[in-house]
């Protein structure tokens, strides 16, 4: 009776190491305010990683393509319900993420004898201003952590996604030095493009750690987007301040990213 909850302590730290392999690998994502709205950029191989949710708010996820399609329509659902029983105004990321989304990852992850879910997270929610635009990344095991309380003074208008702490914290690094909120669309692109090649080569680095370790050069950045175009593509998708009477969500096409190649 007294090894039980060992047992289960030993269980919840093989089933975290187990799908933190699982998710190294995964490609980053990255999302930023931009003088208009909020961009989320990333690459990939065969599917899309970026999707629309509700209105105004946007999801970018890595893992199991199943688990990733299983959290989004939950999303949509709990988001449409919400929306249809109140009203398009009261839909929050905020509620969305912690008394829905974040309860049901956790027990998911607790239930040592049930299939955990095998992604990671990153919403994008256009506020009013860009003082309140939210940019929240969930866990697999029901871990929030935000870009702040929007009281705050000061908080990054930006969010990132990898399959690493090591990564994140590069790419958390990069954006804190390298973003403002006045930047322009294409400017925000090439940013966003920067962070997930930071982000990227952190993920493939054998090195030992150090955060103090110089960002990559604007050649070497090139030379790693030119490899990774090789086998991906860009994918990016807007959410627009400046469209009140339509839908604020769009996706960038070919002839919009042909520009970011070079």
């Amino acid at each position: 009776m007294f090894e039980e909850p060992f047992r289960f302590v030993e269980a919840i730290a093989n089933r975290r190491e187990y799908i933190e392999n699982e998710l190294a690998t995964g490609s980053p994502i990255t999302a930023l305010a931009y003088d208009r709205g909020i961009v989320l950029f990333t690459m990939g191989r065969d599917r899309q990683k970026i999707f629309e949710v509700y209105d105004r708010i946007a999801l970018g996820a890595l893992g199991h393509p199943g688990d990733i399609e299983r959290l989004r329509m939950l999303a949509i659902e709990l988001a449409s319900t919400e929306g249809f029983t109140r009203s398009a105004a009261d839909v929050s990321l905020r509620r969305l993420v912690n008394y829905s989304l974040s309860p049901g990852l956790k027990a998911a992850f607790e239930q040592i004898y049930g299939p955990p879910y095998l992604a990671r997270l990153l919403f994008a929610e256009l506020g009013a201003s860009p003082s309140t635009d939210q940019f929240v990344r969930v866990d697999f095991d029901g871990a929030i952590h935000s870009n702040g309380n929007p009281a705050l003074k000061t908080r990054p208008g930006f969010g990132v996604l990898s399959g690493t702490k090591r990564s994140e914290t590069r790419m958390n690094a990069f954006l804190t030095q390298e973003h403002r909120s006045d930047l322009s669309l294409t400017e925000a692109v090439r940013v966003a493009r920067d962070a997930w090649v930071v982000g990227h080569l952190a993920l493939i680095a054998k090195d030992e750690f150090n955060p103090d370790a110089p960002f990559p050069t604007a050649t070497e950045i090139h030379a790693a987007q030119t490899t990774v175009l090789t086998q991906a593509v860009f994918e990016a998708a807007l959410l627009d301040r400046t469209r009140p009477d339509g839908p604020a969500y769009r996706t960038l096409d070919a002839a919009e990213l042909a520009g970011l190649q070079g």
